[in-house]
């Protein structure tokens, strides 16, 4: 499709698919009545939780919106290093007074049954998180009138995207909150992702297919040096996590740009695989030790992280946040995209008569 996504809203302006309850569908609603592109997270839900949300999104706006899942990820082969992990966690299983998660939890998030839903019932646009579709389900929503976007991290992963059959690739710099959408999680490649302008440039030279640019991303200026390198939109998570209608917890929306936590960092504390967070006193403890082990470890430390919540203690909660954090607003959605549209106009305005 040669306009991609760019007729799906009328600004050049995705917000993040944040699983976890960040993205519910009173933010993706007021982000696509706004007119950016609201996203809902499948992740981590059943199928019919999924469900559920895309019929309350509905009830709320009839502009387009899009849904996002995780490929499954490869059944562990050894255990051992998340017994090892387990043991190192009942300090703080003893502290917050929990015990900790299952981590033989299924692996596969409920793909195939949400697929079915999302066919049976079509949305505008599915975009899909730690790999590629099948050739045969991306043909099977373009048959249904659904659009497809796939996260890459390099310029090979684009590629396969593109042979694939996708229609667009979202583009994840180093700079992005939360989890990095890397098709082969492989240790050996921890902390050396690519920013997002070197990592758009490859990708362009790489493939034909338009661009969505992600990682960092907090200013409508930001948005035009994107849209300037070559992306068709840019999409935004920490800059949306930190409005009213954003399901995190207070807690985290305020420690954003809270000067107890400065920086952030790619860890595999909370979930066993690479993910941008504030750094915080968990971080700091189990970081060093987490077995790559997605997403056996995100269920082991789940109990963990609702403690924390429940007892108001942001040092033991996933604080996912992108580079850019301490440029929060805690405007409601609509009034971000307003102001983000002013800038981004505003930005093109000093590009063009610099020229």
């Amino acid at each position: 499709m040669s306009l991609a996504l760019s007729d799906l809203s009328a600004y050049p302006i995705v917000q993040a698919p944040m699983a976890g309850g960040g993205s519910p569908p009173r933010l993706a609603a007021a982000v696509s009545e706004a007119g950016g592109l609201g996203f809902l997270a499948a992740g981590y839900k059943t199928a019919d939780g999924m469900y559920e949300e895309i019929k309350q999104l509905r009830s709320l706006t009839g502009r387009f919106f899009g849904v996002n899942l995780f490929i499954p990820q490869r059944p562990l082969t050894d255990m051992a290093a998340v017994g090892v992990y387990r043991n190192q966690l009942w300090g703080e299983s003893a502290w917050y007074e929990t015990p900790l998660g299952d981590p033989d939890t299924k692996t596969d998030d409920g793909y195939e049954a949400k697929l079915a839903i999302l066919l049976d019932d079509p949305v505008p646009l599915v975009s899909f998180t730690f790999g590629c579709p099948t050739a045969e389900v991306v043909e099977s929503f373009a048959r249904v009138g659904t659009r497809t976007l796939v996260t890459v991290t390099t310029a090979e992963e684009a590629r396969a995207a593109e042979a694939g059959g996708a229609d667009a690739v979202c583009v994840q710099g180093v700079e992005a909150g939360g989890h990095q959408g890397t098709h082969r999680d492989d240790p050996e490649l921890d902390h050396t992702g690519t920013g997002l302008l070197t990592l758009i440039a490859q990708v362009r030279e790489a493939v034909r297919l338009p661009l969505v640019a992600a990682g960092g991303l907090m200013r409508g200026a930001q948005i035009a040096g994107v849209l300037a390198a070559g992306a068709q939109s840019a999409q935004l998570g920490t800059a949306f996590l930190a409005t009213p209608e954003s399901g995190a917890p207070q807690l985290h929306k305020d420690a954003l740009t809270d000067p107890l936590f400065p920086r952030t960092e790619l860890t595999r504390a909370f979930s066993g695989r690479p993910a941008r967070g504030l750094v915080n006193r968990f971080l700091r403890e189990h970081g060093p030790y987490a077995p790559a082990a997605y997403p056996q470890v995100h269920y082991l430390t789940s109990p963990l992280r609702r403690a924390a919540a429940k007892a108001q203690d942001p040092q033991g909660m996933a604080l996912w946040a992108g580079q850019g954090h301490r440029l929060a607003r805690p405007l409601p959605a609509a009034e971000l995209v307003e102001v983000l549209v002013g800038e981004l106009a505003a930005a093109r305005q000093d590009l063009a008569a610099g020229a």
